[in-house]
């Protein structure tokens, strides 16, 4: 049975990190969905996708839109990223920090798949919409780029987000992407920084209504507990 251990962290802000979260199995299908997504017309700059586009010059694309509750089995990021939502993943969350402890009664979720090619970047920002937010990062190895750190200026503290790392932490947190640095290396050769990017949390039933009615951006998964 598969066995993941985390390191949790209180200090500078609540967070815990996973190396090689997923599995070699897992991986394959997330890179077959990445490796697609690279492609012309595929991922979008934030302006096309009501994105914070005074923020980033980053491509990403929002697969609760492209994929329906009905049809989310279709996408292999949206079923092997389920592991996050284990019961033991969330109580390892929940245990880092009180503001932390409502993570088991998560009952919703939204990703998106984020790519970082040269000179793009994500400037310091916080997620007020969402409880928390799980960071998975990819890149192609060996590695091509340099920069691309998640940094937390005010508590000047950087995570490297190496392959297959993931970290999670409270939604109030402020944090941005370092500007990417790559050479030689055309936009769709797919050598520079993915995330798939999970926020997640709870919510009243009249909110989850309300919010799939109006959008259906928000995937209600009924609580992981």
């Amino acid at each position: 049975m598969e066995t993941l251990k985390g390191s949790a962290f209180k200090e500078p802000f609540p967070h815990l990190i996973f190396d090689n979260f997923y599995n070699q199995e897992e991986l394959d299908l997330i890179w077959e969905e990445l490796n697609f997504y690279t492609k012309p017309n595929k991922l979008f700059e934030a302006k096309d996708f009501g994105g914070a586009f005074e923020k980033t010059n980053s491509h990403a694309i929002a697969l609760d839109e492209l994929y329906s509750k009905k049809y989310r089995s279709i996408s292999n990021i949206l079923t092997v990223n389920r592991k996050l939502f284990d019961p033991d993943i969330l109580m390892s969350f929940a245990k880092v920090h009180d503001c932390c402890r409502i993570a088991t009664e998560c009952n919703y979720d939204v990703t998106k798949v984020r790519y970082y090619h040269d000179k793009e970047y994500y400037k310091p920002h916080i997620d007020t919409y969402f409880q928390y937010l799980a960071f998975s990062y990819f890149y192609k190895e060996p590695k091509k780029f340099s920069g691309g750190e998640l940094y937390f200026p005010k508590y000047n503290y950087d995570y490297s987000c190496e392959n297959n790392s993931m970290i999670i932490f409270p939604g109030w947190v402020e944090h941005g992407v370092r500007k990417v640095s790559i050479k030689n290396s055309d936009f769709y050769d797919g050598l520079g920084r993915y995330c798939i990017s999970s926020f997640f949390g709870s919510k009243s039933a009249s909110a989850l209504k309300a919010i799939n009615n109006s959008n259906g951006q928000v995937y209600d998964r009924g609580a992981a507990k």
